[in-house]
């Protein structure tokens, strides 16, 4: 157990139950980078070194928005090439935790950009050791849910399915969702 958890916080997310999950998903990655394999890197829902988490989003433009916010912080946009892929996951127990959920494990607003990151991390490790196998939570990027996927707790081969892979163009992106 890292240093993250507190047994609180474990004993409230054990009172959770987990759902089953059937559905399509999107992911953006780095063109030579196969969409299925996951990051032990850290996000926001994962400690650095923690697990192996695979980040996607219930929907296409919150994928895209997601790794666009990213990519916009650099001093230079990368010009490297990215892909979008549409995902089928197959998952029998997921834990999904909207803003009533959240706040009562420490998030008051988790739509904002600046999380607190051990909070956030903390209950993603939380749920990966009570055995889930991913996450839903609201996106803070765009009007839809993230599922985060703990890697080492699925059948990769029977749990997700890429159904469509192809390159992001985001300045054509990038118009489309300003004009709006």
């Amino acid at each position: 157990m890292s240093d993250l958890l507190d047994p609180e916080l474990l004993q409230i997310i054990d009172k959770f139950e987990g759902q089953a999950l059937q559905g399509e998903v999107w992911r953006v990655t780095w063109a030579n980078r196969d969409p299925i394999v996951g990051n032990a890197g850290g996000g926001r829902w994962s400690p650095r070194d923690s697990f192996e988490a695979l980040y996607t989003s219930m929907g296409q433009d919150g994928a895209l928005a997601e790794v666009y916010y990213h990519l916009s912080r650099a001093p230079v946009f990368s010009s490297s090439q990215t892909n979008l892929h549409r995902l089928k996951v197959t998952l029998k127990n997921i834990l999904k935790l909207g803003v009533i959920e959240l706040s009562h494990l420490g998030i008051e607003d988790p739509y904002t950009n600046r999380l607190e990151a051990k909070v956030s991390q903390a209950i993603g490790e939380g749920a990966y050791m009570m055995g889930f196998q991913g996450l839903v939570v609201p996106s803070a990027r765009w009007d839809c849910e993230n599922l985060v996927i703990y890697v080492d707790q699925i059948d990769l081969d029977q749990d997700i399915e890429i159904l469509e892979s192809r390159k992001i163009n985001w300045p054509a992106w990038k118009e489309s969702k300003s004009s709006k």
